[in-house]
């Protein structure tokens, strides 16, 4: 009796382990066995096709048209979503030749924007940054402040101050922040010494960005803090960032311009540093988060956050590490990062 069952045992186990290879084999050789394999699909592999070359080539897509390029730009890693959506076709479909074309894509995304996934902040650094746009609707104020206070970071960058808010910054930051300057809708808080605070003429009408020396126990560093013009997109328009591109390039102009060799640029620049329009900035200053960052430090929209427009970005400084911080009533997340001067 007891010989009986266990050899039903074996068959039977036996036969779950063979049930899963068989399956494989099967699938296989249905595969192997479709003369249509390489010929189905053909609409999955030019989609794939097209992808890579968007990625590829986005660096050609004209802005002439509703500024189509920077757009693309915008969010460029998320072309990286078509590639798991076009392979469940692809296997939907049973078509090799979709398959195939779909390694381009992965292999370019991967490329582009693989790295990012890994961390690379470090330890190190005497200089904690940081940098929100707090939102002039925000209905917490206060508790905004606090939770920056909270950040350690030892000089800070606030964007769109409304003025009856001012106030409550004011207070809420005075404990931990000896020094401030408020310019316009701008505004730098800092546990150092600042001096040489002023506006910074970003073509605008009105005061959105401000130059201040923070005079550091490792000597000064010019700390720019700007809000550049907000982008839409529109039917019609398309994506209307005329009035942003021309503050940019002003930005760019005077950060060019500036006698420290130790800058830091902190505000929300409407714009990521993929977006060529913003070349008079990002070709030459780094970004923290690209240099040093854990993963891609996406700061907008808050409830899901999509794309960096809120930059932190430095010349003649090392970034050692770049994160965003809790969210706070803003409709932004706001971002720090540490250096060593």
């Amino acid at each position: 009796m007891t010989q009986e069952y266990t050899a039903e045992s074996r068959v039977d186990g036996a036969d779950g382990n063979d049930a899963p290879t068989s399956r494989f084999r099967a699938l296989t050789d249905r595969w192997r066995e479709d003369r249509g394999i390489w010929r189905r699909g053909i609409v999955i592999a030019v989609l794939a096709v097209l992808t890579a070359l968007l990625m590829i080539l986005h660096a050609q897509i004209p802005n002439r048209i509703g500024n189509l390029g920077s757009l693309m730009e915008t969010f460029l890693p998320w072309l990286g979503l078509f590639v798991p959506v076009l392979l469940v076709a692809a296997l939907v479909r049973r078509s090799a030749t979709a398959l195939i074309a779909l390694l381009l894509p992965a292999i370019v995304w991967v490329n582009l924007f693989g790295g990012l996934l890994s961390g690379k902040s470090g330890p190190g650094g005497d200089l904690t940054v940081a940098t929100h746009n707090v939102n002039a609707d925000n209905p917490d104020p206060e508790g905004t402040a606090r939770k920056i206070a909270d950040s350690g970071a030892e000089v800070v960058a606030l964007e769109e101050l409304k003025a009856s808010a001012v106030p409550i910054y004011e207070r809420a930051l005075s404990g931990t922040y000896k020094y401030h300057s408020v310019q316009g809708t701008v505004g730098l808080w800092s546990k150092y010494p600042l001096a040489g605070s002023g506006p910074v003429d970003i073509r605008m009408g009105w005061t959105r960005a401000m130059r201040s020396t923070v005079t550091t126990p490792q000597g000064e560093v010019a700390v720019y803090v700007a809000h550049l013009p907000s982008v839409r997109v529109k039917l019609h328009a398309g994506f209307t960032a005329n009035q942003r591109d021309d503050s940019a390039d002003a930005l760019g102009e005077a950060i060019a311009d500036e006698r420290i060799a130790r800058v830091v640029l902190l505000g929300d620049l409407n714009g990521t540093m993929n977006d060529r329009s913003l070349n008079a900035v990002t070709s030459q200053m780094r970004s923290t988060q690209g240099a040093a960052g854990d993963g891609y430090g996406f700061s907008w929209p808050a409830a899901f956050p999509m794309a960096r427009i809120d930059q932190i970005m430095v010349k003649g400084v090392e970034p050692k590490s770049s994160w965003t911080l809790p969210r706070t009533g803003s409709d932004h997340l706001p971002i720090a990062a540490r250096v060593e001067l």
